[in-house]
């Protein structure tokens, strides 16, 4: 690794870069942006070989810091992997171009033609922790929308996250774009995080992509406009008219298929009239895959759970550990999730149209599910070719944040010279 004596200059160097090519890119063509990103697949896939040699090299580093065994696979790349992120650029590039789409538009009776088109933002700032495909996911998406991008990922993924920007590079190299589209801070040293979250001269949004204390320390810190996102605290409620099969299926997906993914279940809330039924098959269940359930006084007769404390509830474990309760009734489940819930993705298993429409109606959460793992909250998963993060805020991009997202809009007003009067 580089080092570098003098961040602040190396980190207005960057930046200053990244806003010449935000220029460029704001009027790129959309043949060319496809290409760059097709190129950039099929780098992925030629140089698989580089790419996973260098994920050894981070697998070997995060061991020796003693990531937990959910940070290590969110880390891990192997052929599978590659192949789905190729997948996603593929994906990403054959979308339609989101930036000067006409998103509004309408006459007045002044004579004005009034037209809101979409443009991009500029400059984003991704910063994120472990997971090495962030980098193409976030500089697919960036390029897409028409943004220069600065990439700082975690100290983790530092050489598997070069080698995946090093084809981002050749395809932008390909299609004839500035390499400086799509920029990695290279260095490990936590000091550019800082002078990125203050660099409000170059950078128009950062998007923390990582757990509580990254998200807390840029949403603390930064100067510059942040998306929030915040943990994932998941929530699955088991209605009284939930289907037996469909909750044993849609719990033991969500918790287990990935457990530390933002998007896995940390909390199981069950309607008392099927704690002794559905509620019981569920536990027993997840227990047999492996998973710690930490249970409220009501489950704790099950055999295998362990007592839960206070601190179980609005825990984001991202680990085979779920915390699990009894809730009187739809309501009691939907209080549970407004005062332990991150507002990232909540889910309700039930067969009753009503409890569905209620459950949807009174929670905010980004994402609301109806007898659907919670795995799929995912851009990707969503038909946006892939995402850069999960915004759980109010003020402009929420939930999975696609090309779309990272856009803004200005707008185009014609006429016949018209005037005001007065």
């Amino acid at each position: 690794m580089t080092n570098y004596e003098d961040i602040p200059a190396l980190m207005a160097d960057i930046g200053a870069r990244a806003k010449r090519a935000a220029a460029r890119l704001a009027h790129a063509k959309p043949e060319e942006k496809r290409a760059a990103l097709t190129t950039a697949a099929d780098c992925v896939i030629s140089r698989k070989n580089e790419i996973m040699e260098a994920n050894a090299r981070d697998l070997e580093y995060a061991r020796e810091k003693g990531l937990s065994t959910a940070m290590l696979d969110r880390l891990t790349l192997d052929e599978g992997r590659l192949a789905d992120i190729a997948k996603g650029l593929r994906a990403v590039a054959a979308q339609d171009d989101p930036v000067g789409e006409v998103i509004a538009e309408w006459d007045r009776p002044t004579g004005l033609h009034i037209q809101r088109v979409r443009t991009p933002l500029g400059v984003v700032g991704v910063i994120y922790e472990s997971r090495p495909n962030v980098t193409a996911d976030a500089g697919a998406l960036c390029l897409k929308s028409g943004n220069a991008v600065i990439l700082r990922g975690g100290s983790e993924s530092f050489h598997s996250s070069q080698e995946i920007h090093a084809c981002l590079l050749e395809g932008l190299r390909a299609a004839g774009l500035p390499e400086d589209a799509v920029q990695l801070v290279p260095t490990r040293d936590r000091a550019a995080v800082s002078e990125m979250l203050t660099m409000i001269n170059t950078i128009d949004v950062i998007v923390p992509r990582g757990g509580k204390g990254l998200v807390s320390l840029v949403q603390a810190e930064a100067r510059v406009p942040v998306f929030a996102h915040l943990e994932g605290i998941v929530h699955i409620y088991v209605d009284k008219a939930a289907d037996p099969e469909k909750a044993l299926r849609v719990v033991l997906n969500a918790k287990t298929r990935r457990p530390g993914i933002c998007g896995a279940a940390e909390c199981l809330l069950i309607h008392t009239d099927v704690a002794d039924t559905i509620g019981q098959g569920v536990i027993r269940a997840l227990i047999d895959a492996g998973v710690e359930v930490r249970a409220d006084t009501a489950l704790q007769s099950v055999a295998g759970t362990v007592a839960a404390d206070k601190d179980d509830w609005g825990r984001e474990y991202l680990d085979m550990i779920i915390a699990a309760r009894v809730v009187d009734d739809i309501d009691g489940a939907i209080a549970h999730v407004r005062r332990y819930g991150s507002g990232h993705t909540d889910c309700i298993v039930t067969e009753d149209d009503s409890a569905a429409a209620h459950f949807f109606e009174r929670l905010d959460s980004a994402i609301l599910m109806r007898n659907s793992s919670t795995q799929f909250a995912d851009g990707g998963e969503f038909g946006m070719g892939a995402e850069i993060g999960i915004a759980t805020g109010k003020m402009h991009a929420r939930g999975p944040v696609g090309a779309a997202q990272l856009t803004s809009f200005k707008y185009l007003v014609t006429s016949d010279g018209a005037t005001r009067d007065g």
